[in-house]
């Protein structure tokens, strides 16, 4: 509800393409999972606000039953903003017992867990598409006012050194993690070097200038008949010496990290480096070694900032492409039911993503965070970090 203040009334229903869903959905999808996985199994006196709301609300769960059509989201002018408002309320007012009961199943607690991380991954893509929305129109109206902040020059790309080796991956500990962060297994690594920070504004219009959307030798072959399907000459929100922001059409910043990057032009401006992405072990396996846990992210930024002289740009400016694909880690199971269709079954022509964007709630940065998109996306807040081989 916090994210939505700078939204007006006209705001709520946009949705500039099937991907980008529109704010309402958004509250009300993250309604339905709490009312669906929890309240409907654990409350045998709970009574549904809305029975049309089963399939209205319903993201991808084929076990929970049929889904309205993604594209039609925007079309959803009913029920209204204020409905959506009582449904949370409404939800909410019920969950409260169950919470408070001491005898109450410990699945309640964990899906509710499960359920708050859920909503908290909404909250970030309700900002990649309320931008998404927003850049469609001429007026590149703001979400929100952009904070004074004194001008930062990124610091000198160094190239920090990793011997490798047998090395553990996956999320360990007793905080919360997703099925796809576990299980905790080993992997090989030959010894490796990975970018301190992340590729800049500056950085990437070299390859511009230097004709990188022109150049077929640097592209993988989908991603060059996508660019030049769609047309692509730049990231997907440069306006000439300008880029759309969530704060309104901006002065680029060449010292900021570049964004809104598909795998394919992250893949091809590495090789035009004369570098490379990280595998995905490689960039936890740093990650744990020099940022173990977050420090110094400032929530509430709605664009990167450059990278800080030190320590090593990890967390909360962008996710960082890797080349692994999204599959599971050894022994991976899906949990049983529906609910176990939140990560396995998309484990197929994706491509992992590491780090966190500035838009990402703080509290799930974590380096064993396995996000995943498809190489040709550039709605999320993607940027580049470049590996190298040890030499």
């Amino acid at each position: 509800m916090a994210a939505c203040a700078g939204l007006e009334a006209e705001d709520y229903g946009l949705q500039a393409a099937a991907f980008a869903s529109p704010p309402k959905w958004h509250l009300a999808h993250t309604t339905w999972f709490f009312e669906t996985f929890i309240l409907r199994p654990f409350s045998p006196g709970y009574r549904v606000f809305h029975p049309a709301f089963e399939v209205l609300f319903n993201s991808y769960y084929n076990g929970v039953g049929e889904q309205y059509p993604r594209a039609q989201r925007g079309l959803l002018s009913r029920p209204t903003l204020d409905e959506v408002f009582a449904y949370r309320e409404h939800v909410e007012a019920a969950l409260r017992p169950l919470l408070d009961d001491p005898a109450a199943d410990p699945v309640i607690a964990a899906r509710c867990r499960l359920g708050i991380e859920h909503e908290r991954q909404h909250q970030e893509l309700f900002h990649t598409d309320i931008k998404y929305s927003l850049a469609a129109n001429p007026l590149a109206p703001a979400l929100a006012e952009a904070p004074a902040l004194a001008a930062a020059e990124a610091p000198p790309l160094e190239w920090l050194s990793f011997e490798g080796g047998l090395v553990e991956t996956g999320h360990a500990g007793d905080g919360f993690a997703f099925d796809n962060e576990l299980p905790r297994h080993r992997s090989w690594l030959e010894p490796f070097r990975l970018a301190s920070r992340l590729v800049t504004n500056g950085e990437f219009e070299a390859f511009v200038e230097d004709g990188g959307y022109r150049r077929p030798e640097l592209w993988l072959a989908d991603g060059w008949d996508l660019a030049r399907r769609e047309g692509w000459a730049a990231p997907l929100y440069w306006r000439g010496d300008d880029e759309f922001t969530l704060y309104g059409l901006r002065r680029r910043d060449p010292s900021a990290p570049v964004v809104h990057v598909s795998g394919y032009e992250a893949d091809a401006y590495a090789r035009w480096a004369g570098a490379r992405l990280p595998g995905e072990a490689e960039w936890e396996t740093a990650a744990a070694t020099l940022a173990p846990k977050p420090s110094g992210i400032e929530a509430g930024h709605l664009h990167p900032r450059p990278a800080a002289p030190r320590p090593a740009q990890f967390y909360g400016a962008c996710w960082q492409w890797t080349a692994s694909a999204y599959g599971p880690y050894p022994g991976f199971a899906p949990g049983e039911g529906a609910i176990g269709e939140y990560n396995g079954k998309f484990m197929c022509n994706q491509w992992v993503l590491r780090g966190g964007a500035c838009v990402t709630p703080v509290g799930q940065l974590r380096h064993s965070y396995r996000n995943f998109f498809y190489p040709a996306d550039r709605w999320q807040f993607s940027g580049i970090r470049l590996a190298a081989d040890h030499g």
